[in-house]
């Protein structure tokens, strides 16, 4: 599983020209999910990400998690997160997981975070425009594979 979390003082996320899901302050999450993926596997990468501390308190320093902020979530799926230019220049998505594994995950992912913060979200499997003013800019890379 990859999450990449950006730090955001606004995003939206547009399919066919309407907006649906918008959030201010908080995370933008990309969401990429594999084959091998669980529901263990996503309670993991979700404490990490929701402990993060990436907001700056009052003295600059980055001390600040999405809760001290009282920050928002918009989560996205986004299976080219596991795209593979190994060979050639068209890249594979062998490793991304199947849709019905990689939708059951995603929703799993939403109704956890829903639990404890704001959450707006993206549409599985659409054709999406997404929109964001990354604050710093800060970004953070999250890989199950590292962190599980």
């Amino acid at each position: 599983m990859r999450f990449v979390i950006q730090k955001v003082s606004g995003a939206s996320v547009t399919v066919e020209e309407k907006v649906i899901g918008q959030i201010e302050k908080g995370f933008l999450v990309l969401i990429g999910i594999a084959e091998d993926d669980t529901t263990a596997i996503a309670d993991k990468m979700i404490k990490k990400m929701l402990g993060l501390r990436i907001f700056q308190d009052e003295n600059g320093k980055t001390n600040l998690s999405l809760r001290d902020v009282n920050g928002s979530l918009l989560l996205v799926s986004q299976f080219t997160l596991y795209a593979d230019c190994k060979k050639g220049n068209r890249p594979s998505f062998t490793k991304a997981g199947n849709p019905t594994l990689a939708n059951d995950l995603y929703e799993y992912i939403i109704a956890e975070c829903q639990k404890e913060f704001p959450v707006q979200t993206g549409a599985f499997g659409a054709d999406m425009q997404v929109s964001l003013v990354n604050e710093g800019p800060f970004t953070i890379i999250l890989d199950s594979a590292e962190i599980c």
